[in-house]
């Protein structure tokens, strides 16, 4: 080495190496230290799962304009009923068939008009909307808890439990699930807790076939056999270890089983086997409004657009939660 010392500067830039002929002394090199304002620190927020999907939501228009529309549903369906001067099954005969925006000789307005007996329309909406959300909500939540507990057992302990639990999900599912329902109606006695019955019958088998899917996948991870060699219980690794890490999944496939509790009490509604003469659902406005279709169009598309957006809502709600809840799609 010659008294002209050589430097390899590493560029920024483009990260190319040159040399530099120049003569450093140690007397040009300070010694920094630590630095005072916490160089070492983490300067990024720490966000948790749930908080960073939530987050994700709040910052995805779409998402928020379906969960603003099904809010407004919800608040709608639980207070017009309420605050409305009329009720769902009040008739008024002197003004049948009244269109939209009709004014009553008392000078109250029927803004979606009234129908064939003079009930007023909004309020059976409203009316209909809450009887079939709390249908449809309902079902759901009791298809998730038996499907979830289903399928957790069968698919924590495999063998042959897992086979025999297995074929009788395969003998339910075999069966179309409406026609298992139409006869449930057809035995029981209609009503809203016999629809909520007949659909939570048949409605939890997919709901276990998820779960069982995923707890096998997850019991055989090293946190399971831990606690499996602390002598945690099946009950307790189950509760507290393999469910809660299918929370997201779960969220998402509830969203989505909405929308066909919907239509399902939609549909047995419309058919005459739904809830009873004279409460209303959006099944039996629709039934109704088809009668007059040719001549009061709007009896028939007023529900059915209720329905519609609710559904589409609930859909492509349960599509955004998904992509929250899956990090690869969050980058």
């Amino acid at each position: 080495m010659t008294d002209k010392q050589k430097q390899y500067v590493i560029s920024k830039e483009n990260e190319m190496v040159y040399d530099c002929d120049c003569e450093v002394s140690a007397d040009e090199f300070t010694h920094v230290g630590v630095k005072p304002n916490g160089g070492e620190a983490i300067h990024r927020r720490s966000v948790g799962y749930f908080q960073g999907a939530m987050e994700y939501l709040y910052h995805d228009k779409l998402a928020m304009t379906f969960i603003v529309i099904l809010l407004v549903m919800i608040l709608c369906s639980i207070l017009m009923p309420m605050l409305s001067s009329y009720s769902f099954k009040e008739q008024h005969l002197d003004h049948v068939n009244a269109g939209m925006l009709y004014t009553a000789p008392d000078g109250h307005l029927h803004l979606f008009g009234t129908d064939s007996l003079g009930r007023d329309l909004f309020v059976r909406i409203w009316e209909g909307g809450r009887i079939s959300l709390s249908i449809a909500f309902m079902a759901v939540i009791i298809n998730g808890l038996m499907g979830i507990l289903y399928g957790g057992i069968s698919g924590y302990f495999g063998g042959w439990l897992d086979n025999i639990m297995m074929r009788i999900v395969e003998v339910i599912s075999g069966i179309p699930y409406l026609l298992i329902i139409v006869l449930l109606m057809t035995i029981m006695k209609r009503g809203i807790t016999t629809i909520i019955i007949a659909y939570a019958t048949v409605g939890w088998c997919d709901m276990a076939r998820l779960v069982r899917g995923q707890i096998l996948l997850l019991r055989e991870q090293e946190y399971v056999i831990y606690a499996q060699t602390m002598g945690a219980s099946a009950t307790r690794i189950l509760i507290k270890h393999l469910i809660p890490n299918l929370l997201s999944l779960i969220i998402v496939n509830l969203t989505l089983a909405i929308p066909g509790a919907i239509f399902t009490e939609a549909y047995l509604s419309f058919i005459g086997l739904g809830v009873p003469i004279p409460m209303a659902s959006w099944g039996t406005l629709v039934n109704d409004g088809i009668v007059n279709f040719q001549r009061y169009a709007y009896q028939l598309l007023l529900p059915a657009f209720f329905i519609s957006l609710t559904m589409l809502s609930f859909h492509l709600l349960g599509d955004k939660l998904r992509d929250a809840f899956d990090p690869r799609l969050r980058r």
